[in-house]
């Protein structure tokens, strides 16, 4: 399933696709969350199907804005335990073909294959690649005091800024991916292969390392979604490392920033979730990276009577901790400010269960190739005490991790 930007309701359309599993509960603590269903990715500018905004911004990257794949098995590998499950729903309730074709996966998946072995981890990534941004630092500091002045006329609590970063790319999109987990491991980590562009012919992928979830739902309708705000890079030694912890956990900005944008988170989840069921069980605990460690924040909430996942992904999206306070009203400001289109960074990518289960998470430390280069965005919230210096120093540091994971470096445009 893949919408373009002239597509139907995008959500209404998964929902009906995904109705062609069996829905049967099938459960158990030992068995894997992700038993069939939909997974892919929702692109940041879906936000225009969902809200009135402005279109000022280059779209340059030909990638539809949601792209969802319907899977009827899956393998389940569990990391802690060193188990893998091989699992199913039938399709269409053709419960005999889903039966053989499980057979046969688990038959090749038990075959001495050391060929196949070499060729999927063949291939190295190339070395040295230069990034290069459409901001440099001037431009992303003007872009901050915008921000301050439009937070001094009222418009706007807190916005989310960003920049991109490319290098001309048509290559193997895949050993870069592995060489960005083993340099840049994330939970939710994620790699999706998009086919060849339509226009160049080149590779297209998603390749992530994102800490960040976005939305989870269980299959009884508990939501939880864990915005981050407020970042300091990690130490050189564990010295350095606390105080780099102590004094993100004592900035005042920082703390005001992740507070405002779990008010948005609130005000979201309100839209769908049973009234009184909102609640911040956690506030701005610190949590660490490879790279850097931040401020992350826990809101949950109960969907209410005839809401499910795609409801929530619409009341939601885009994320507030990627957009600002209000939401609306920073995604306008950033649309005359950011040069070019988001496309995947800052949406979303996971999977929606046939059982009503969502696990996703937040594109922030994502490569995208579009076939014609390889992107990566970095970018920060602004508030009116942020230093623009300062704040362009972040985006530095955020891409600093995941550059350096797959041997590129940021160089001057």
């Amino acid at each position: 399933l893949e919408v373009p930007a002239d597509g139907p309701d995008p959500f209404a359309t998964a929902r009906r696709v995904l109705a062609r599993l069996a829905s049967d509960p099938v459960g158990g603590p030992e068995l894997p969350r992700f038993m069939g269903g939909l997974i892919g990715y929702v692109g940041y500018d879906l936000g225009r199907r969902l809200e009135t905004l402005p279109s000022l911004a280059l779209a340059d990257q030909e990638l539809p804005l949601l792209r969802l794949a319907l899977h009827d098995w899956t393998v389940a590998w569990d990391r802690r335990t060193g188990s893998a499950w091989l699992a199913g729903r039938a399709l269409d309730e053709r419960i005999g073909r889903l039966d053989r074709r499980l057979a046969e996966v688990r038959e090749q998946l038990l075959a001495p294959a050391p060929d196949r072995r070499r060729a999927v981890m063949a291939g190295e990534p190339p070395s040295g690649l230069e990034f290069r941004s459409g901001l440099d630092r001037a431009a992303f500091e003007a872009g901050v005091a915008t921000v301050r002045s439009e937070i001094a006329r009222g418009q706007i609590y807190q916005a989310n800024l960003t920049r991109r970063l490319e290098t001309p790319f048509r290559g193997d999109p895949w050993p870069i991916f592995r060489r960005l987990r083993t340099g840049d491991p994330a939970l939710f980590a994620a790699y999706l292969d998009l086919g060849s562009s339509p226009v160049t012919g080149g590779p297209r992928a998603i390749l992530s390392a994102s800490p960040e979830p976005f939305l989870s739902v269980t299959q009884d309708g508990i939501v939880a979604t864990d915005p981050i705000k407020g970042t300091r890079p990690r130490g050189r030694d564990r010295a350095e490392d606390r105080a780099l912890a102590r004094e993100l956990l004592g900035s005042g900005k920082d703390r005001a920033e992740n507070v405002m944008i779990v008010d948005v988170v609130r005000n979201d989840l309100g839209r769908v979730c049973v009234p009184g069921s909102v609640r911040v069980p956690r506030l701005c605990r610190l949590e660490r990276t490879a790279t850097v460690q931040h401020l992350v924040s826990t809101v949950t909430g109960r969907l209410a009577p005839g809401m499910d996942a795609f409801n929530l992904l619409a009341a939601s999206f885009p994320g507030g901790s990627i957009t600002g306070a209000p939401k609306i009203r920073a995604m306008e400001l950033l649309e005359g400010m950011e040069p070019v289109r988001r496309g995947p960074y800052t949406g979303a990518a996971g999977w929606i269960g046939a059982d009503g289960a969502m696990q996703t998470s937040i594109l922030i430390r994502t490569f995208v190739a579009d076939g014609a280069r390889l992107t990566l965005h970095v970018g920060g919230g602004i508030t009116y005490r942020s230093d623009p210096s300062a704040e362009f120093d972040e985006t530095v540091d955020k891409a600093r991790g995941p550059l350096t994971a797959i041997g590129g470096r940021e160089v001057a445009p």
